[in-house]
Formats: C-alpha cells, structure tokens, sequence
C-alpha cells in the first residue's frame, strides 16, 4: 500500500513537470528586440573642459607667486594657497595641513609637460581641491602619476586628471581620501597593460575612495596589500580590470560601477571582501568576466548586478564565500565555478535568460541553495504546490546535459530535444538519479530582483 502511494505521489510529481515546461518563464522574457548589451553608465567626458583664462598666479594670504612650488615654499602648516590659471611645473608639498585649491573647480592648471610625476605629497594632512592635473610622464616601466602620495591623511577631491598614466598612487600610507575626481589616461597607449592605473593602492590601509570616475586606464582602482578600504560609488569603464585586488583583505566595495571593460571586478587572493550593490555589465573583452573570485575566502558578494558579460561570475578555488541576493542577466555563462570551489551559500540569486545559466568542473555534485530557498532560474520547471515561493521540484542548472554540451559544443543542436529533455526530467525529479553536478533544492518561482528589466534602457545609478 505504501509503495503504492509512493507511485502516486511520483507521477503527480512528474506530471507536474511535464506541465511546467509548458508554461512561459514567470519573467516574461524579452522578446529579443533589445538586449542587455546597450546597457551604458551615465558618464562624463572627461576631456571636455574648457582651458582656463585667468593669469596664472598662486596667492597664499594675499601674496601673490608666480609658481605653485614658490608658494608652497613660503607656506606654513595649514595655510592654504589658491591657484588661478596654468603652471608648468612639479610639485612637492613637504608642509603639513596645506591645502592646495583651484579658485573655482578646474580654473588652475598644473602641466607635467609629458614628464615625471606632477604633484608629490610629503607631509601628512594636505588637501589638493578642484585642480585640473595633466600630461605626466608616460615611459612604459615609469611610475609617473598625477599625484603621488607618501603623507599620511591626504585628501584629493574633486580634482581632474587627464593624460596620466597613474592617477594617484597611494604609497604605503593610511588614512587617504580620493573624492569626486575624474581620471582618464592615455588613449593612444596600447595594450592596456602599458598604461598605469587610475587609483594605485600599495600597502595603503583605512582610505576612503568614492564618487570618482576613471577610464582609459590599465586598472581603475588596484589593490596591493591593503587593508580597511572602503570604496564607494566610482565608475570605471573602457580598460583592463576595473577592480583589481591582490593580497588584500577586509575591504568594502559598495555601490561601483564597471562596465565596457575586460573585467568588471577581479578579486584575487584576498579574504573578507564586501562586495555589495555593484553593477559589472558589457565586460567582455579577452577574460570577459564581470566579478572574478580567485582565490578568494570567507567573504560577501551580495547584491550586486552582473549583466551582459562573458562570463556574469567567473570562481575558481574560492572558498567559504556567501554570494546572494545577485542578479544575474544575460551573460553568456551565469556562473562558471571551478578548481575546488565549494563551502559557500548560493541562495537568493536571479538567474536570468543567460546563454548557459551556470557551470561547475566538479566530480562531486553541489548544492546551490540555503536552508529554505534557493535560487531563481528563468529556465526551470518550478512547481509551488503550497504556494511557499519555491518549488517542489528541484534544478539542474548545471547537469549531465549541461557537462556534455559544454564539453562538446557540437552536442548543443540536441540541447532541446526529447532525450535530453528526459535526462534533465530524471536528474530534477528522481532522487535515485545523481550525477555530478549543481542543483538547488530549493528553485524560486519569481525572481526576487523586479528591477531586472530597468538593463534594457539606459538609466541612472
């Protein structure tokens, strides 16, 4: 009697299936007249200013200096010296609590005149403000930047730096703030890797960068070893790697943009990262990633939108990580984890009308969900018998159909055909049929993300 039931109950089961694959994904997918990949951010044109009129004169309490250095020579500690007009000069500040400021934003010039760095910090707790900077040195193995940090709390704000090939390099000191500045390097500079980076962090702790805008770099904000950042609100786009980290730890990266480059983010042999609310869309150069985790441990990837890249999450040997709550758009693979990739929680996630939803290279099968849910996919058969916004029936996103057509391209004109259909049919509804692979438990009937669409028109952020 109770086998009996037991059949019962799988053929309600089956006959579920059977019947979602018939309906629409609850998306209500696009109809293909648009795509993703138009998706840009509202961005500046950085070279777009005006050249700056007035003579050139530095005043420091009513005297007036024809050069920015001279002035900064006769300063004392927290004196300030307005510039008007274009110097064609190196700097170095070598007084504490000194602020440097522009008259009006963008209405003083310093030239580096194609040579060295142009503005060198020394001494702690000086402020550059409002300066347009330009035309540094560019030789290939030179570390000639914009301006060069070695003082403890340094703040940079709403400064222009155009034809630079670092932005500002941050030396192995703490307590730095770059704010509301615009970095652009050299366009006629290629490959990539020959330019410098927009924000350059070297054993630098506890700086605060937010509200900038890079491109045309190699890196918009590279990390080495530091520590304590937090970076808030910067667009990057048109270069390598947005974002790139290495050995560096216990960061925050909250609400960035990176778009139009090769990699959005890439994450890489760090532990205890944020990374919250970030969008990473059209990365999709020669890596095509949107967020790499290499490498990478114990940390927080959630909320963050990943949109028409090659690759939406690219993980390879990460472990103990929490990547939730993500939307996952129309990328060509969602997520391809590799290499030991495993002990994290995959749960709350929107996988939607990617090419191929996600892959795993893995011998053992992987369960992508938490205790009580799991994950939206807009190409499951999902079942919600008691109405609890999950489904009955569990999802192989990343199956024996999957494995195969990955491995063997040539395989994908079956993809869809009655044989395949019945293999996913057994792994999704059979327990006694298991394979390697991922599958969640527990699939979501609604995506939780309802601002998915908001990727098929320009918008702001």
């Amino acid at each position: 009697m109770r086998t009996d039931a037991w059949f019962a109950g799988l053929a309600v089961i089956v006959l579920a299936v059977l019947l979602a694959t018939a309906l629409v994904a609850a998306t209500g997918a696009s109809d293909g007249t648009e795509s993703a990949s138009e998706w840009t951010p509202d961005v500046p044109d950085i070279h777009d200013v005006d050249e700056p009129t007035e003579p050139s004169v530095a005043t420091l309490d009513g005297d007036q200096f024809n050069s920015v250095q001279a002035a900064l020579d006769a300063a004392q500690p927290g004196d300030t010296v307005v510039l008007e007009g274009t110097f064609e000069e190196h700097v170095t500040v070598e007084t504490e609590g000194v602020t440097i400021a522009a008259a009006e934003r963008d209405g003083a010039v310093i030239d580096g005149g194609g040579e060295g760095t142009i503005v060198t910090i020394e001494a702690p707790n000086v402020t550059l403000e409002g300066v347009w900077i330009r035309d540094t040195g560019h030789e290939r193995r030179g570390e000639h930047a914009g301006v060069f940090v070695n003082g403890t709390g340094a703040t940079v704000t709403d400064v222009r730096l155009t034809d630079v090939s670092f932005g500002v390099w941050i030396n192995g000191v703490s307590d730095v703030t770059v704010e509301g500045s615009m970095i652009a390097g050299r366009e006629d500079v290629f490959p990539f890797t020959d330019r410098g980076n927009g924000i350059h962090l070297w054993d630098a702790d506890d700086a605060v960068l937010r509200d900038n805008y890079i491109t045309t770099v190699r890196d918009g904000i590279y990390y080495s070893w530091a520590e304590g950042v937090l970076t808030e609100n910067n667009t990057m786009w048109e270069m390598r790697y947005g974002v790139h980290y290495m050995y560096s730890n216990d960061n925050r990266l909250e609400g960035n943009v990176a778009a139009n480059n090769d990699v959005g983010f890439a994450l890489m042999v760090s532990e205890n990262i944020t990374l919250v609310d970030n969008v990473a869309a059209n990365n999709d150069g020669t890596s095509a990633h949107g967020i790499l985790l290499k490498d990478v441990e114990r940390s927080e990837i959630r909320g963050n939108a990943v949109v028409a890249n090659g690759n939406g999450f690219y993980i390879y040997n990460a472990q103990q990580n929490r990547l939730v709550d993500n939307l996952v758009l129309e990328n060509r693979v969602g997520v391809h984890a590799t290499a030991g990739s495993s002990g994290g929680v995959v749960a709350g996630n929107s996988f939607i009308e990617n090419d191929e939803q996600a892959f795993a290279t893995t011998t053992a099968q992987i369960a992508w969900n938490d205790s009580d849910r799991g994950n939206y996919w807009s190409d499951a058969s999902a079942v919600d018998l008691d109405g609890d916004g999950t489904s009955e029936i569990r999802h192989r996103p990343a199956g024996t159909v999957e494995q195969l057509v990955h491995d063997r391209p040539q395989a994908a004109v079956f993809a869809e055909s009655p044989a395949f259909d019945a293999v996913r049919l057994a792994e999704s509804s059979f327990p006694v049929v298991e394979s390697a692979g991922l599958i969640d438990h527990h699939p979501l009937t609604e995506p939780p993300h309802d601002n998915w669409r908001d990727y098929y028109a320009n918008h702001d952020h």
